[in-house]
């Protein structure tokens, strides 16, 4: 029996190094792909950056080194993007407790403590799919906000043979969801492959309760959510079902 991980590579290498450290079997299902998008540093005198996910750096990575970037804060969604962020030569790094509006309020409060400017402009490196107006609210903050697309996520175009094969024989017994876009391409893909039915009768362990209703809506009864948005919470959750230790 196994684990299907839907999270997209590298980050579920990771993932699957931490479920077999457990004993799970795991199979790995990235339900999508990073695709870089061009990106130009105009060289604006930025105050900050603000950055949602890992992958808007790991976009980047080849324009980031010695780049004066370096030298600013950056605000990151979360520790994983905080890691990351750091792993890349980013030394002030502040990490918000794991979604955009955690990010907000840790940008916000920056300000009002005076380790922010407001006359600063901030510089966003997002994707080309937005889970929430991030920059909008900051802008009705007062800050003033450049958003650059740095990637994309791109479906896959199919389920992978061995996950169709797993859940026909009913080898899966749960799967792991991380957003909600790549929950809906999960579905999309079972539904495709024709396991529907056999995908949506395992446990789903979501990361948010907004991923948990995108995969009840398709049909799902044995949908949990994590108590907040990040992995440590999610696999705490999946654990605590499967009566093992953290």
């Amino acid at each position: 029996m196994a684990i299907l991980v839907t999270r997209p590579h590298p980050d579920n290498e990771a993932t699957a190094a931490r479920l077999r450290a457990k004993g799970f079997e795991v199979l790995l299902a990235p339900m999508l792909r990073l695709e870089s998008v061009p990106f130009h540093d105009d060289g604006a005198p930025y105050g900050a950056l603000v950055v949602t996910s890992a992958n808007a750096l790991r976009a980047i990575e080849a324009h980031l080194k010695a780049s004066p970037l370096l030298t600013l804060p950056l605000f990151a969604v979360g520790e994983h993007t905080a890691d990351v962020a750091r792993s890349f030569g980013f030394k002030e790094v502040i990490s918000a407790a794991g979604d955009g509006k955690a990010l907000r309020d840790c940008v916000l409060a920056a300000a009002k403590s005076k380790r922010l400017k407001k006359k600063s402009p901030l510089l966003y490196l997002a994707g080309a799919d937005l889970a929430r107006d991030l920059a909008g609210e900051l802008g009705e903050m007062g800050f003033t906000v450049e958003t650059k697309t740095t990637y994309r996520m791109t479906p896959s175009a199919k389920l992978p043979r061995e996950t169709s094969e797993a859940f026909a024989a009913n080898r899966i017994e749960a799967v792991l969801h991380y957003s909600r876009r790549s929950a809906r391409a999960f579905l999309d893909l079972a539904r495709a492959a024709g396991v529907e039915i056999s995908a949506l009768s395992v446990p789903q362990f979501c990361i948010s309760s907004d991923v948990a209703t995108a995969v009840r809506e398709a049909g799902a009864t044995q949908v949990a959510a994590a108590v907040s948005p990040d992995e440590n919470a999610l696999l705490a959750l999946l654990l605590s079902r499967f009566a093992l230790r953290p």
